[in-house]
């Protein structure tokens, strides 16, 4: 093989490879994605549940009577413990100011046997701008 045809090769392996990649990264990135509650636990923290739930922090934050400080790890448990409360009883001011915040999307209550992403309701889908491939 001469020099050419070894630099045409060359290039067409990495446009195919380019091409590849291009194509995995976009059906990845438009793949519709599911919102689905998953139930509150002790471990999680404030933020975090804030993030899954999609409210903002300041209103979980609000609903326990806790001072908003940014980046922070404060978990269900550390409330629970630091206000002399059940774990539960923290949990369920949670799920009564995220059902406040999100009055169209009603969250299954902790403990039931019912979880938003059974099979016998449907999923939260969030609509996507360019469809589903």
């Amino acid at each position: 093989m001469n020099g050419r045809k070894k630099w045409l090769l060359v290039v067409a392996f990495l446009l195919s490879a380019a091409l590849t990649v291009l194509f995995a990264f976009r059906a990845v990135h438009h793949r519709p994605h599911r919102r689905v509650d998953e139930p509150i636990r002790p471990w999680m923290t404030i933020g975090y549940v804030a993030h899954s739930y999609h409210v903002p922090p300041r209103v979980l934050y609000d609903a326990l009577g806790v001072q908003h400080k940014p980046h922070d790890k404060l978990t269900i448990a550390r409330v629970a413990r630091e206000q002399n409360r059940p774990v539960a009883s923290v949990i369920n001011d949670l799920m009564e100011a995220i059902n406040q915040a999100r009055p169209n999307a009603p969250v299954s209550p902790p403990g039931s046997n019912h979880s938003p992403g059974s099979p016998s309701s449907p999923p939260h889908e969030s609509p996507r701008p360019g469809g589903t491939l």
